[in-house]
């Protein structure tokens, strides 16, 4: 047996996620696959993800050993960075007047920006805020801004990504999520920008 410190850790990591947040989701209704409650997809979500990070041990256990890396200084003073960027992004969201879940997802893009600071951490960091900046505006700007938003945020984790490239993926996801979400499951969701629709 040659362990991979990374992939046991990675993979331990996502499991622990996944346990979590499917024991945080109980709560919630599950409803059925045609008509889905609140509980559904993060319980579908969090099943995935236990099953990947699974994967990600077995295969830690045998495919050799890969030490992990020493962190710079810069990757180890990010992450209390993004912590308190984090609590401050909260806090200001909360004193500005943002109720519900606002908060919370202008704290988690505070934090993901102020922790992509470091390069080691910066793609783990800008594919998070991306979700934090679909989180966002969904409700606002509606599922294909949101999309629009989300890839172009996610897609400066990798300097290498062509123009080309995430404009593809941008067409390719607004017409998935349109069939999949909108058209067959009927998710009542604003599809544009509230303001043009009123």
């Amino acid at each position: 047996m040659k362990l991979n410190t990374k992939d046991l850790i990675g993979g331990g990591l996502l499991v622990l996620v996944a346990v979590v947040g499917l024991w945080l989701n109980q709560d919630h209704t599950l409803g059925t696959a045609r008509r889905m409650g609140p509980g559904y997809m993060p319980m579908l979500s969090f099943w995935i993800l236990l099953g990947l990070g699974a994967i990600v041990v077995l295969s830690g256990l045998f495919n050799g050993p890969d030490p992990l890396d020493k962190w710079t200084p810069l990757e180890i003073y990010a992450v209390p960075l993004g912590v308190v960027a984090f609590f401050i992004g909260y806090y200001l969201a909360g004193m500005v007047g943002f109720t519900g879940w606002y908060p919370l997802g202008f704290g988690a893009l505070a934090g993901c920006l102020a922790f992509s600071v470091a390069p080691g951490w910066r793609p783990l960091g800008l594919v998070h805020a991306g979700m934090a900046v679909f989180g966002l505006m969904l409700e606002q700007f509606g599922l294909m801004v949101s999309i629009v938003g989300c890839v172009i945020v996610a897609s400066l984790a990798d300097p290498t990504h062509r123009v080309k490239g995430v404009l593809g993926m941008i067409v390719f996801l607004c017409v998935l999520c349109w069939f999949v979400f909108i058209r067959e499951l009927d998710i009542r969701v604003p599809l544009w920008p509230v303001f043009l629709t009123q």
